[in-house]
């Protein structure tokens, strides 16, 4: 059954809502039809790399486009390419050339996006070209049909070939070592001709991991942590049969052909010599090898069968005529940038490393102060919570589980050398995230100051910024209520939850009246002199009480009396009272304003403590009234708090904006920013899903709220992850819901029709 509204007021929310696409008026599987409405097909070739098209397996990606010269052309990005000076670099560049050639006066010109095969399909003059990369292995495959024979030529093209100082603004590519030292860029190594294949990699024979270490005063912890740069190789291998070597760059037919299938294989290894590296890269050769082209494609396709019948949205104008989309309709740009968002963090998601906030694994030729290579991306290869957070909020709604592993892994694996760095830095126990931080853990040494002798970093933004630990623990929580993955909690929740909250009972005194006074702090990077910051506050409140709440079989009796001592020292959250009105403030106090982030909005996204179904709706909303910065895109998350809200005309507002806010250098219309980062930029376009996510789904411990902030003027068709393993399959037309799929079945009484306010 369905209930009514329940006006009770709970605690806090759990996530909601994801997509997938299909027809308005059917509560189906998503059809490759549906998604082909929502893709991207272009009828001319692109001028040079802005006209990229981007396609990945979660590890390996490519960006993909076709030169009016007729040739094809590819960058090869990995997940895990760290040069020596912790930059994400891209394995390099590859030109296809066919003659004669792809392109005529009057050739019909196709390169299309196959959304639901995961493959982008290029045809004209009688040629057909597959590009796809396999979906379980490292190996880009291309496959060209042709009607006609044709010499075909493939060639390396790398620009890194030299060894070159960075100068002048392409240093901000290497953030991290600003101010400090010279940063090198070394060139790869193109092996010698060999079994007709072309060969190479880049390989790291400097780091800048000790010294690291050794300016932020953790030399002794060099040892204990192994340098994760030195030695790291990476590059790949391509070959293709009935190819020959024409050179060690290039491969060439040595007849015409009508069929060609090009294999790339890609490999990233920290190892002790070159040859072991090459003889891993053979051996993966021959695995891959191993399984035929027609099992490989098919398991492939299949992965993006199930990868888009997780969850789907589809949004359409009411009365519009449903089979025949709109493509300038407001509805329309939404529904393709959601599903071009998630096509993009599906190309990028499932490697070793978190997706890059700055430009993912899609970096190209970038104009920034000047034209700098693929490699450049503004602020560098290093990891902002604040940005990368935002992807992962995402994912919980659209049961993207697979992809949130790599944020896990790399933050439970920094965490002994964070608790370490805490007894260095203050001699006790705990351990906090640095707002800033390299992949192994530490800050950058541009944000910590070069020759620093204090334990603060230099960079007041982030100085005592150290409430990431805090929202990390949140969204780990709610991925538990997901999932329930009683080892997770065991694996990851409970050693960060701990180390936390131990570092925020520790590191701070009691004040007279006997609460945890925390001061000197910040309120984010905002307000950089703030006492009882609230996100501090509340975050602590909603995690401790979380925390408290998993069964007792999976924490222990001191873990929860130590909890529940900190959860009763926790200060009032600041607010204030005037008019017979209140509204939540940034902190007890709060001084020296220097970004623009509502801090006090925190208490709403990402803590949920206040809310549509939480408590103290009119305080939420009197706050969100007061917000000194109102705006959207990039990192700016007033849409999801409006969602939260259940503010519908001000959350649709923000998405339609988001939408319709592409780079305008670039042809992919997904491809956003730089807004305050880089381009493509992923925090524009995953808030933009979060906020439809929580327009049309939110949960408050049992029950399932459904169009909670969802728009007159709208119809769409759902399919949403909620907590205990739950998805939801629903239509709104004309403002009621209609075709509602539950599973299991016994969750269907907890489901509540709740329209917009």
């Amino acid at each position: 059954m369905i209930k009514s509204e329940n006006p009770g007021a709970k605690w806090f929310l759990r996530l909601a809502a994801a997509f997938v696409f299909q027809t308005v008026a059917l509560g189906v599987d998503a059809s490759p039809e549906e998604l082909d409405r929502f893709t991207v097909h272009w009828q001319s070739p692109s001028k040079n790399d802005s006209g990229t098209m981007p396609i990945g397996n979660g590890d390996l990606a490519a960006n993909v486009w076709v030169e009016p010269s007729g040739d094809l052309l590819f960058y090869l990005s990995k997940s895990d390419a760290w040069s020596g000076n912790g930059r994400l670099l891209k394995l390099g560049k590859v030109r296809l050339k066919l003659e004669p050639g792809l392109i005529a006066k009057d050739a019909v010109f196709s390169q299309k996006l196959d959304l639901a095969t995961g493959t982008i399909r290029i045809q004209t003059r009688g040629v057909n070209i597959a590009f796809w990369i396999d979906a379980h292995r490292p190996l880009v495959h291309v496959e060209v049909d042709s009607e006609k024979e044709h010499h075909a030529a493939v060639t390396f093209e790398p620009w890194r070939t030299k060894q070159r100082v960075l100068k002048g603004k392409e240093t901000h590519s290497a953030y991290g070592l600003l101010k400090g030292p010279p940063v090198t860029v070394e060139p790869d190594k193109v092996l010698p001709s060999k079994n007709h294949s072309i060969r190479w990699f880049h390989r790291n024979q400097k780091s800048c991991y000790d010294v690291t270490l050794k300016n932020q005063h953790l030399g002794h912890l060099i040892e204990k942590y192994p340098d994760p740069l030195m030695g790291r190789t990476f590059g790949g291998m391509i070959h293709a049969r009935g190819m020959v070597q024409r050179d060690d760059r290039t491969l060439a037919t040595k007849n015409p052909v009508k069929q060609l299938h090009l294999q790339i294989h890609a490999l990233t290894a920290q190892t002790e010599t070159e040859q072991e590296w090459l003889d891993q890269l053979t051996k993966r050769k021959s695995e891959h090898d191993a399984k035929p082209l027609a099992e490989a494609r098919q398991a492939h396709q299949a992965w993006w069968k199930q990868f888009w019948n997780r969850s789907w949205i589809y949004i359409s104008e009411t009365g519009a005529e449903e089979k025949q989309p709109n493509p300038s309709s407001d509805a329309y740009r939404v529904t393709q940038a959601y599903v071009l968002q998630r096509w993009i963090n599906a190309c990028a998601g499932r490697g070793k490393f978190p997706i890059k906030f700055n430009g993912s694994l899609f970096t190209v030729t970038g104009k920034d102060g000047g034209t700098w290579d693929p490699d450049y991306r503004r602020w560098g290869g290093c990891y902002w919570w604040q940005n990368t957070r935002l992807p992962y909020w995402s994912m919980l709604s659209s049961g993207d589980f697979d992809m949130m592993q790599p944020l896990w892994q790399q933050y439970t694996r920094v965490l002994p050398l964070l608790k370490d760095r805490v007894k260095a830095y203050y001699k006790h126990d705990g351990a906090y995230f640095s707002e800033t931080m390299y992949f192994w853990g530490t800050f950058n040494n541009a944000n910590f100051g070069w020759g620093n002798p204090d334990v603060h970093t230099e960079n007041k933004y982030v100085r005592r910024y150290w409430q990431s630990g805090i929202e990390l623990t949140m969204m780990m929580l709610d991925y538990y209520d997901h999932t329930r993955d009683d080892a997770f909690v065991k694996q990851a929740i409970i050693p960060v939850g701990e180390a936390v909250t131990t570092f925020y009972d520790e590191h701070y005194k009691r004040g007279e009246d006997g609460k945890i006074l925390f001061d000197p702090a910040q309120s984010l990077e905002t307000w950089q002199k703030s006492k009882n910051p609230t996100p501090v506050i509340v975050g602590l409140k909603v995690v401790i009480g979380r925390l408290l709440a998993l069964d007792h079989g999976l924490t222990s009796v001191d873990q929860r009396k130590r909890w529940e001592s900190i959860l009763n020292a926790l200060p009032e959250i600041p607010t204030k009272k005037q008019g017979g009105k209140e509204w939540i403030l940034p902190g007890e106090t709060y001084s020296h304003k220097q970004n623009t982030e509502n801090t006090e909005l925190y208490a709403i996204f990402p803590y949920r403590y206040y809310g549509l179904h939480q408590k103290d709706l009119d305080v939420a909303k009197e706050t969100w009234r007061r917000r000194q910065i109102k705006r959207t895109g990039g990192w700016s998350q007033d849409a999801i708090k409006a969602g939260l809200l259940g503010l519908s005309k001000e959350a649709k507002g923000y998405i339609v904006s988001n939408a319709k806010r592409k780079h305008s250098g670039s042809r992919f219309p997904a491809f956003w920013g730089p807004n305050f980062d880089w381009i493509p930029d992923q925090d524009h376009g995953t808030v933009t899903m979060t906020a439809i996510q929580r327009m049309l789904l939110q949960t408050d411990e049992e029950e399932i709220y459904l169009i909670p902030a969802w728009p007159e003027g709208w119809n769409a068709s759902f399919k949403l992850h909620a907590p205990d393993n739950t998805t939801v399959e629903a239509c709104v037309k004309d403002g009621k819901v209609t075709h509602l799929k539950v599973q299991p079945e016994s969750r269907k009484q907890d489901v509540i029709i709740k329209s917009a306010q």
